[in-house]
This record gives structure tokens, C-alpha cells and sequence, in this order.
């Protein structure tokens, strides 16, 4: 999943338009619409990021926060900070992108290496 898929079905979830959640964001309904399809890249944010989940009724510090942060950053092509800022994590990085080649990984692969980090850290 990508951060505007996670977006938008938190959004019809809620009966939520695009315009109406962009006019309460006050943001641009098109260029949101970008965000959502992908086009553009997520808000990094975090301030941007918390009025997006006051909107979404996504709680602080939540499963559902954290997956709101984590798809933001992975699609805007970076690593979350919490994984940074681990050694260990830091450590197998290398081995993970040594492993996937020389391609830059997906949001997708990102979002998987996470996931597995997680399970590991549980």
C-alpha cells in the first residue's frame, strides 16, 4: 500500500469527499488528487502529517499513525527516522540493498523490509 491509497481509503471510510477534506486541510483539491494517485510526493511534515490524522480520526501514536508516517516517508523515497536512528537496523541496510541489486528499492520492498523489521523487533 502507498501513502494516498492509505490516505484515500481512510478518507471514503469516513464519507470523507476529496474537496471537503482538502478544504478542511486547505489544501488544493488537484494537487491533493496528485498526492493520492501517487503523482506527487507525500508531506514530510510532521505538523501537515497530524492534521491529516485529526482529519482521518487516525490517533497519536496509533497503529494507523504510524503507518500514515511511515507510508509518507517510504513514498517520498526515505527511510523513517526510527529505522535510522536503530544500529542494528542500520547495520543489515547495507546487506538488504546489496541483496536487491543496484535498483533503487520500491515503496513497496521499503515498506516490506519494514514490516519484517517490525516482526523482528516484537
Amino acid at each position: 500500500m502507498a501513502f494516498g491509497q492509505f490516505i484515500k481509503e481512510r478518507r471514503n471510510a469516513l464519507n470523507l469527499s476529496l474537496r471537503e477534506f482538502c478544504k478542511q486541510l486547505g489544501e488544493d483539491a488537484s494537487n491533493w488528487s496528485k498526492v493520492e494517485r501517487g503523482i506527487l510526493a507525500p508531506p514530510q511534515d510532521e505538523e501537515k502529517l497530524r492534521r491529516i490524522a485529526k482529519l482521518l480520526d487516525i490517533g497519536n501514536n496509533s497503529e494507523a499513525w504510524n503507518m500514515l508516517t511511515d507510508y509518507a516517508k517510504i513514498d517520498a523515497g526515505k527511510i523513517p527516522d526510527y529505522l535510522m536512528s536503530d544500529k542494528d537496523v542500520l547495520n543489515a541496510l547495507p546487506i538488504f540493498f546489496r541483496t536487491i541489486g543496484s535498483v533503487k528499492p520500491t515503496p513497496e520492498e521499503l515498506a516490506k523490509l519494514i514490516e519484517v523489521i517490525r516482526k523482528e523487533g516484537k
